[in-house]
This record gives structure tokens, C-alpha cells and sequence, in this order.
């Protein structure tokens, strides 16, 4: 089976919001930005200039990611999910692959993202791909990340 990575359409939110929650609550808990954005991805993301993309794997929505608008050339890289039941099949690495060819064509300047420790298969994947650790700022909106990864662009 080859990963198809399809563009947000809301009939994909759903899809979008339980991706989410299914990994934080495996590894976290959710927090208010999480709620505030899994609830209401379009308004937080794409109305505000930023873009989501799935995975489709055998006909079915196996994961996501989306990128947040931080300003014209640096995105956030967030919400990254794969589905348990996709896990092993290099869709998290397709979608990481999708993502840096999307920010490139765009001709954006870099690619932040925030992580934790506890993501150990996330982390070397996104080594893997060139991302580079860099300090990682106070007053974060989640408790969670004790990483920042930065790629840079172009």
C-alpha cells in the first residue's frame, strides 16, 4: 500500500480531533491549547493562514499534521498524528517528508516544532530529516514540550 497525503477538507475534522487526542492522552493529558485547536481546526489554523494534511492509507484516514502560521516564512510544524493500528508503515516519516517538500515549494525560511523527551520514534524521525535542537523558549503553551526543533529552508 502506498500513503496518499490528501488537503484538509472538513469532512476531516473529525478525523483530525481523534488522531490528536488518541496520542496525547497516551502520553499526556490535554491541555487548553490543544482542546482550543482540536475543537475548532479550521478556525485555528486554516482561517488563520495555515494549512492540514492526511495520511490515507488503504482507503482510510491513518494520520495528519498541520502547520501553523507563525508569520510568511516560519510555520509550526503540530498535531502530527499516525493511528495505532498504522503504526510501522513509515506513514509519520511520509508525513514528515510531504510536510518539508510543502514548506519548500512554499519558499519558507524554517520549520519549528515543539516535542518531548517521552517521543523517542518522533524525535529520531525528525533528526532523521535534518530538524536541529534549538533553546527552547519560556512560556510555552504546553507543559508537555521539553524540546524545539528547528529546520531551516532554501
Amino acid at each position: 500500500m502506498k500513503t496518499k497525503i490528501i488537503p484538509f477538507k472538513d469532512k476531516y475534522i473529525n478525523h483530525f480531533r481523534d488522531l490528536n487526542s488518541t496520542w496525547i492522552k497516551e502520553y499526556f493529558h490535554l491541555e487548553a491549547k490543544d482542546k482550543e485547536i482540536l475543537e475548532n481546526c479550521k478556525k485555528s489554523i486554516i482561517d488563520k493562514g495555515g494549512h492540514i494534511f492526511f495520511a490515507e492509507y488503504d482507503g482510510q484516514i491513518a494520520g495528519c499534521f498541520a502547520f501553523i502560521n507563525l508569520n510568511d516564512t516560519v510555520y509550526e510544524l503540530g498535531k502530527m498524528a499516525v493511528a495505532p493500528k498504522f503504526h510501522g508503515l513509515k506513514i509519520g516519516q511520509n508525513l514528515l517528508q510531504f510536510a518539508i517538500g510543502f514548506a519548500e515549494d512554499q519558499l519558507w525560511e524554517k520549520i519549528i516544532l515543539y516535542s518531548s523527551t517521552k517521543l523517542d520514534t518522533a524525535l529520531h524521525i525528525y533528526r532523521k530529516l535534518g530538524f536541529k535542537e534549538v533553546p527552547l523558549e519560556k512560556d510555552l503553551p504546553y507543559t508537555r514540550s521539553d524540546v524545539k526543533m528547528e529546520l531551516k529552508l532554501n
